[in-house]
């Protein structure tokens, strides 16, 4: 029995140790007794420092209903595979959650556990696979329709500009004011048209090896001159020696430039931009950050900001993102979006040979 008993005490040990699952130990006072490496690493915590705990001080900075670990676990409440979201700083996590109680010989309470298994890479390969499907589906409906709502836009945008020249030699300013807003919104239209196009199978793409420093430095002064009018400073974090990545230029430009103006603008007047150049040699990718000190992006929207047609400007399309992911998906990447409560940050990680 005694080595029964220590061949399970060194399981345990190994198990909290080596297990790629967070586990959680509690007593009856609500204190956390053990938890795992993977555990910490997620929730962010330092084992040495909550052991013995009570969870009420260890999740003090957070408002109860956020907390991981609720006291009604004690209550022999059982949880089988809740999903939930966390955050840490920067990183947000995906988790599925189990939990149950102790119980001693005599069907006693004496303490309860809690399991979580990190599912992000999955809940965000199945939204891909649905965001991709809605994307393609787009896609073909654009391609068919696009030209042949340009043809009559361009008929139209041509005879408006006629008559705009005839009511500016005549005179008639209130006709030529119509004239003006009726040329803004076709332009409108056609921008939307450019869109939906983008959102097909991109055409002339060309794949080389790029150096996205390069490509960063190109639009650095875009990005500055679109600062200075909401007077917000930028600042670029190079790396040396970043890895070169296969993809195409203009491409890039235009995901890089996206998110920095839609940065820019939810910071409203005033704020710091950030560009980072960042390398994952393990997972090798190029990670580049741009980080507003905006007032972020609310829980409830955070999901839905990469679906077609989701915006929260007044003239937004809603297809900006959508189509900077899908730019970068055709290249093996993906782009991360993390928001708490002051700030957000997309990360674009694109692989390099």
């Amino acid at each position: 029995m005694r080595h029964e008993l220590t061949l399970l005490q060194r399981f345990a040990g190994i198990f909290l140790r080596d297990v790629n699952l967070g586990v959680m130990l509690i007593n009856t006072e609500f204190e956390l007794i053990d938890i795992s490496d993977m555990a910490c690493r997620v929730l962010g915590l330092e084992r040495e420092k909550v052991l013995h705990q009570s969870l009420d001080s260890i999740f003090a900075d957070l408002p109860a209903e956020h907390w991981l670990v609720q006291r009604s676990i004690l209550d022999g409440m059982v949880v089988r595979n809740h999903a939930l979201s966390w955050t840490n700083n920067q990183e947000r996590y995906e988790l599925l959650v189990d939990s149950s109680v102790l119980r001693d010989e005599e069907e006693r309470i004496v303490g309860a556990y809690l399991i979580f298994k990190d599912v992000t890479n999955l809940r965000s390969l199945e939204e891909q696979v649905q965001r991709s499907d809605r994307l393609a589906m787009i896609g073909q409906i654009a391609a068919g329709t696009a030209h042949e709502i340009r043809n009559p836009l361009t008929s139209i945008k041509g005879f408006l500009q006629v008559l705009r020249k005839t009511f500016q030699e005549q005179g008639m300013e209130r006709e030529d004011g119509y004239t003006v807003v009726m040329l803004k919104e076709i332009n409108r239209i056609n921008e939307l048209v450019n869109e939906f196009l983008l959102l097909g199978k991109p055409k002339n793409v060309t794949y080389d090896e790029v150096d996205i420093s390069e490509v960063l430095r190109d639009i650095l002064p875009i990005i500055n001159n679109e600062a200075i009018l909401h007077r917000v400073v930028v600042q670029y974090e190079s790396h040396y020696g970043l890895p070169h990545v296969v993809a195409d230029r203009e491409m890039l430009k235009q995901v890089f430039l996206n998110i920095s103006k839609n940065g820019i603008e939810a910071m409203g007047e005033g704020g710091i931009l950030t560009v980072s150049e960042k390398v994952d040699l393990e997972e090798r990718l190029v990670n580049i950050e741009i980080h507003d000190t905006g007032p972020g992006i609310p829980a409830y929207v955070i999901d839905k900001i990469f679906d077609p047609f989701f915006t929260t400007k007044a003239e937004g399309t809603g297809l900006g993102l959508s189509v900077c992911q899908r730019i970068i998906q055709d290249i093996g990447g993906h782009i991360r979006v993390s928001s708490k409560g002051y700030g957000t940050t997309f990360t674009v990680s694109i692989p390099f040979p």
